[in-house]
């Protein structure tokens, strides 16, 4: 069985699940999720990424996020929601949301897990890619393992 961090910060839409279903054919894949609720982390960037690809609404609401403890409850309901429908499709999943440290955790996780792979799996961060601050470079450089990017389905 192939196993696969997975590290979301939304939940899973259906052309994702699909995306890292099927990603190594038939094989076997078990997931384990890594849900980082977004809170205040980086919410300037988040904005100047919103302005640059032209979702000037979605810049407007970044100030409507719940942050703090806040955030904890929507990252809670957002990582059942993508596990449950990663099992629908077939794969095995579990999960944790991740307040703190979470390229430690990731790291973590890997070894605990023997994890064959991280996928992380966002929306464009092109401030943060551009200064390699995205979590898949700073990923790169913490775990013993391919990470993989991958683009979320874009729902604005």
């Amino acid at each position: 069985m192939f196993t696969t961090v997975l590290m979301i910060e939304k939940p899973l839409g259906p052309a994702d699940v699909e995306m890292v279903t099927t990603l190594h054919g038939d094989e076997t894949v078990s997931f384990v999720v890594l849900m980082q609720p977004r809170g205040d982390q980086d919410r300037l960037l988040r904005a100047v990424d919103d302005v640059a690809l032209g979702h000037l609404d979605a810049a407007a609401r970044e100030s409507e996020e719940p942050t703090g403890s806040a955030a904890f409850p929507p990252a809670e309901r957002s990582l059942a929601h993508s596990l449950e429908a990663l099992r629908a499709a077939g794969a095995e999943a579990v999960g944790q949301v991740v307040e703190h440290h979470p390229l430690d955790a990731l790291r973590t996780v890997v070894e605990q897990t023997q994890a064959d792979e991280v996928i992380v799996l966002t929306a464009p961060h092109f401030v943060e890619e551009f200064f390699h601050r995205d979590w898949t470079s700073r990923a790169r450089h913490k775990v013993g393992v391919p990470v993989l990017k991958l683009f979320a389905q874009q729902t604005t």
